[in-house]
């Protein structure tokens, strides 16, 4: 009896485990997000073998903290977010970009070399399309191997701090500089001229760039949005503020003063940092979840 009872319950907790990981992954991959998972896991020669350091920091689920973060600091620059606000929808359709977002990148990552080099042309084609002038009258395009510069190593760089504080087995020093000169190979497919490819010179080419950013009203009302009104169902807010504070506690503060986002060092190390831990766990957890016929 008592095993039988064990039984239903686990079979009811794998039920919920999927649900949840359905939900989730419909939301992050989008109503594509199956036929899509179709062409990641095809046959054919990959860009990333098994057990490269870009498998294992974008197939983890510090992933979604690490996005947060990346979007705020590439917000910074005036004419990156511009071109963001001018063009990408991220009001309107912030899930549809994060689904073709997201699709970016496993395919890149974990798809078939034909189909990672079919996204890179995609992509470059809209970038090609994104032109402007910004609000302080300069012109802007997305395809400016300078801003294609910027948002490549403030994700790199976001990634990479996402998985080392919030991720599963976190990578040495060998394996982060492994990343980021995995990363470089899309950077310079993409038309990144000589992105970096150890996380020295991701920390060197960053600080770089600091004199250039600037706390735009329109970086701050993109950060608003983030982290205070996305449009996500009542029982989503509180999970998702978790991730986005922990996504701010990874900021420096150089980063944080223009957007005028707080500093709470205490509140930080006794409570985002465990939440954030709890959060991605709880994501792991349910995204990991086994298909029905295996479970059952």
């Amino acid at each position: 009896m008592g095993g039988h009872g064990a039984g239903d319950l686990e079979r009811g907790v794998s039920g919920v485990r999927r649900r949840i990981g359905a939900a989730i992954f419909e939301r992050v991959a989008g109503p594509e997000g199956p036929s899509r998972r179709q062409v990641i896991n095809a046959g054919g020669e990959r860009w990333f073998a098994e057990g490269r350091p870009i498998r294992r920091v974008h197939g983890d689920s510090s992933m979604f903290i690490g996005g947060i973060r990346a979007l705020l600091l590439q917000s910074l620059h005036p004419l990156a977010m511009a071109a963001v606000a001018g063009h990408s929808g991220y009001r309107g359709d912030p899930w549809g970009r994060l689904q073709r977002t997201s699709y970016f990148l496993a395919v890149t990552t974990f798809g078939p070399a034909g189909d990672a080099q079919e996204a890179i042309a995609r992509v470059r084609a809209i970038h090609r399309r994104v032109t402007g002038i910004a609000p302080d009258g300069r012109p802007y395009a997305a395809s400016d191997p300078h801003l294609l510069t910027w948002v490549h190593i403030a994700e790199a760089d976001s990634f990479l701090r996402a998985h080392a504080r919030f991720g599963t087995q976190p990578l040495d020093q060998a394996g982060r500089d492994g990343y980021v000169a995995d990363l470089a190979r899309i950077g310079a497919a993409l038309g990144v001229p000589d992105p970096p490819r150890t996380e020295a010179e991701l920390a060197t080419r960053i600080d770089q760039y600091r004199p250039e950013l600037a706390g735009t009203a329109q970086a701050r009302e993109a950060a608003r949005f983030l982290l205070l009104s996305p449009p996500l169902p009542l029982v989503a807010r509180a999970p998702y503020g978790v991730l986005a504070a922990a996504a701010v506690s990874l900021l420096p503060g150089w980063a944080r003063r223009p957007l005028y986002l707080p500093r709470l060092p205490v509140t930080e190390v006794a409570v985002v940092r465990p939440a954030g831990h709890a959060m991605v766990h709880a994501i792991r957890w349910a995204t990991s979840a086994p298909p029905a016929a295996a479970a059952s």
